[in-house]
């Protein structure tokens, strides 16, 4: 029955999806709770100190969830929609022949970017089986696209990654999921330390590739999606954190073109059970 729903809400034009998204979005917010909490608590380490901007912010995440089945069950429709500020930057990365790490923080319609540059170049990218089964399906069946390769987030995922690089392909990352313990290091996130994933990193110093932050925003009317592409100074840093510490500010600067669209309710600043000290006098 959900899966026949979620159907349904696809065929819906983005601009009916937005709408009610946000609608949603707003009423949500309007209830208090731990959602509501730490949406304003990040936001407010960022330097959004508005109501306005909560309420905002919720609707856009209300947008995100919304848009979410068109996407993955009518991509080239969304593609159709899809502009970029600067095609020719990818295009002359791509010319270097090492392939490229992109890097997507869960900001504005996060779905659309290994879509859209699977279509530039083949991509690959991980992916973790959802919390609720029944979309496992839809998921799979959103991934079948032409140069569109999706591997496991585990260690045969990771030499698959690998793999790609050595072909001059290109990689698609989250780079701002809380990681385990033993893959992480602290660093700075909006002033905040962040238990950040070193897998990026790692990957792109051992590779020799050169990464892009990137991000589709969100546009009004239900317009479509504009991307927006960021690339990281070469070379990078051998150092872990400081390598973290430059993704993260990459990210922030991502997010600061279109604050709202950044998902601010997510437990970025999670603590898990087997994370390293928080360095020096930082609290949780």
């Amino acid at each position: 029955m959900l899966v026949a729903l979620l159907r349904l809400m696809a065929r819906l034009p983005l601009p009916v999806l937005h709408g009610l998204g946000r609608a949603v979005g707003r009423l949500i917010y309007a209830f208090p709770g731990r959602y509501r909490r730490r949406l304003q608590s990040h936001c407010r380490q960022a330097g959004y100190d508005s109501p306005a901007f909560f309420r905002h912010a919720a609707a856009e995440t209300g947008a995100m969830i919304m848009e979410t089945p068109r996407v993955w069950l009518y991509p080239q429709a969304c593609l159709d929609r899809c502009t970029i500020d600067n095609l020719p930057l990818v295009q002359e990365t791509l010319a270097e022949g090492r392939g490229i790490l992109y890097l997507t923080p869960h900001l504005g319609c996060f779905e659309m970017i290994a879509r859209y540059f699977s279509g530039v170049d083949p991509m690959t990218v991980m992916f973790r089986p959802p919390r609720q089964a029944f979309l496992e399906p839809l998921m799979v069946e959103s991934r079948e696209l032409p140069g569109l390769h999706a591997v496991p987030a585990n260690i045969k995922g990771v030499r698959e990654l690998v793999r790609a690089f050595r072909r001059g392909e290109s990689v698609g990352m989250l780079p701002d999921q809380v990681p385990s313990g033993g893959d992480g290091v602290w660093a700075p996130f909006f002033g905040r330390p962040a238990l950040t994933m070193t897998l990026a990193g790692k990957l792109a110093r051992q590779s020799n590739v050169p990464i892009i932050v990137t991000a589709a925003e969100r546009l009004p009317k239900g317009r479509g999606f504009h991307i927006h592409t960021l690339r990281l100074p070469e070379p990078l840093p051998e150092d872990p954190t400081e390598l973290a510490t430059l993704i993260n500010a990459s990210m922030e600067i991502m997010i600061r073109r279109f604050p709202t669209q950044y998902l601010w309710a997510y437990n970025r600043y999670k603590i898990p059970h087997d994370a390293p000290p928080l360095p020096g006098d930082a609290t949780p």
